[in-house]
């Protein structure tokens, strides 16, 4: 491996370009029309239009990217996260034109990309599971009678879907078939398979997820959890590390369960395995992210461990230098992600011209961007513009170090979410860390809530 094409966008562009420039790789960057000006191709060796602003016509076209790599002389390819990372298609025709896909193989984000597959692996290894159906269901009929038999409120999901997607919620008998039909509709639009399976609806969960590494020659470690229970309409918000909820033995018996499911499957790279644990701490398995994960920074700041590397490394064939009984979690770590929204109307997008971006800094703090100042925000992709990472000895210090680095987090000419984040430093029970679930933020928007605290907009 030589040159790596990194076939995304943003902060993780970004990222990953400073990985490969460590390694003492060749980067190529690709963008849209509107990303010409974007941080990640001023970074890269090299940069390539790929299409027009919508990620049908540029990050998601495959061709294009291809041709990005037969033009560059590019012998890898970096998906990221998003767009093509989980597709086990465009890493099957990375390993067909023996174009190394920086990720699992093809085969493995086939088996684990599918919710009911994925599911029955768990269960082959003894892993906690959701009641739910066995596999597909494929008419409506069908899921009646899963729904009847392991009770309601329950999920209908598609089996492709992913980022808080291709979800529904049934509460009884005439709600499940609206939602039937709505899920599969949806299921095709968004993922091109209107497949769904059925899980029962645990009340009040914790969402907490495991950090795993796998690589060639049957080396598996885990990194501990994270916990992302503060999310809106199923999109993280806030993550961080360890879980407050979490003992160190259930953190060791998470940790085999996780390591045992990418085992079985034959994974290899850097993965996440996500659970739900309920009010008695009992955990089930939920999904497994077959990419690096947003979050990631949080387990690199108590581990020691730059995953980024390590996914490069693993994917040139090299073993994991590091064994479980070397794995040392040191303090807690939290991220906040900023986004171009405003919290005081309903999250609603604020895409436009940073007029100014101050990014704050200093002691444990820090920041993965892809913004500066006079950069114009376009409304075309996701609204994540910076990642603000604090680490402290302790979880009470991380909240304080917080609370100073995003008082110091200075953006003009947009809305963002540092007013919500600042009220959760302020937020009785996200302070203790403990009674609050998945459904926590929805509330407070239902009933109003303005995250108005420290508002950093301003119209100069």
């Amino acid at each position: 491996m030589k040159k790596v094409l990194i076939a995304n966008r943003g902060e993780i562009a970004v990222r990953i370009i400073r990985a490969c420039h460590d390694l003492g790789l060749q980067t190529v960057a690709v963008y849209s029309q509107v990303d010409r000006e974007a941080l990640h191709v001023l970074h890269a060796d090299e940069a390539i239009c790929i299409g027009e602003a919508p990620s049908q016509k540029s990050y998601l076209k495959i061709s294009n990217i291809l041709s990005a790599c037969e033009v560059t002389g590019a012998d890898a390819i970096h998906p990221g996260y998003g767009f093509l990372s989980e597709n086990a298609n465009f890493a099957s025709i990375c390993e067909s034109c023996n174009v190394t896909f920086i990720g699992p193989s093809s085969k493995s984000i086939a088996l684990l990309g599918d919710k009911a597959k994925a599911k029955a692996t768990a269960r082959k290894v003894k892993c906690p599971v959701i009641t739910g159906s066995k596999g597909i269901v494929p008419t409506v009929q069908d899921g009646l009678k899963v729904a009847e038999k392991i009770g309601y409120p329950i999920f209908i999901k598609a089996t492709a879907g992913g980022g808080g997607k291709g979800i529904r919620i049934a509460h009884d008998h005439d709600e499940f078939v609206r939602q039937f039909s709505a899920a599969r509709t949806e299921a095709e639009v968004s993922f091109n398979c209107p497949d769904v399976y059925l899980e029962k609806m645990i009340v009040n969960p914790r969402h907490v997820e495991v950090q795993v590494v796998g690589d060639h020659h049957g080396n598996y470690i885990h990194l501990g959890e994270r916990d992302c229970t503060i999310q809106r309409r199923r999109q993280k918000l806030i993550e961080e590390t360890p879980s407050p909820i979490i003992s160190s033995s259930m953190r060791k018996k998470m940790g085999q369960a996780a390591v045992d499911i990418v085992k079985a499957a034959g994974y290899n790279s850097v993965g996440t395995v996500e659970f739900l644990v309920d009010d008695a701490l009992n955990f089930y398995f939920m999904e497994v992210n077959t990419r690096i994960q947003v979050e990631h920074t949080v387990t690199e700041e108590i581990s020691g461990v730059d995953l980024v590397r390590e996914q490069i490394s693993i994917a040139m064939g090299q073993k994991l230098k590091i064994k479980q009984r070397d794995v040392v979690l040191n303090g807690h770590s939290m991220q906040f992600r900023i986004n171009a929204e405003n919290p005081q109307n309903n999250f609603m997008p604020s895409p436009g011209k940073l007029e100014y971006f101050i990014p704050p800094g200093g002691p444990n703090v820090r920041v993965d961007t892809a913004c500066y100042s006079g950069y114009k925000i376009p409304p075309n992709y996701d609204p994540m513009i910076a990642k603000l990472i604090v680490t402290g000895k302790t979880r009470d210090e991380v909240l304080k170090i917080a609370k100073r680095a995003l008082r110091e987090f200075h953006i003009g000419g947009i809305h963002s979410t540092v007013p919500f984040h600042l009220h959760m430093l302020q937020d009785a029970l996200f302070v203790e860390g403990k009674g609050y679930a998945l459904n926590y933020i929805d509330q407070q928007v239902a009933d109003g809530c303005q995250f108005d605290q420290g508002s950093n907009f301003r119209e100069d």
